[in-house]
């Protein structure tokens, strides 16, 4: 599946336009881990808690996205997003949303 956070794919012709896809996951750390990122947060620098937690978040839902592109026969998901939110403290919602099409070779 090509993924493109771009309108078009180099060397690619769209030839139809399939439809909104998405994929989302919630995710929240151990309450202990989360203590441990309070602390840091006083002395500042990465939370290495939360960084882990956010790429594990973006890799299911961009999997999830991929999966409903996939279902629906597209080639490609061009205008790929990312977002997040809080859902309550600790835990967020990763969304990844894009357009599945159909491309061709030009």
């Amino acid at each position: 599946m090509i993924l493109a956070n771009t309108e078009t794919i180099p060397g690619k012709q769209i030839t139809d336009a399939i439809g909104l896809v998405k994929g989302s996951t919630v995710r929240a750390k151990h309450v202990g881990r989360d203590f441990m990122a309070g602390l840091k947060s006083m002395v500042g620098g990465e939370i290495g808690a939360y960084t882990e937690m956010l790429q594990e978040a973006r890799s299911q839902a961009e999997a999830r996205m991929i999966d409903e592109a996939e279902r629906l026969g597209a080639d490609a998901i061009v205008n790929v997003r990312y977002t997040t939110s809080a859902v309550m403290q600790g835990s967020a919602e990763m969304l990844a949303y894009g357009t599945a099409v159909m491309c061709t070779s030009v």
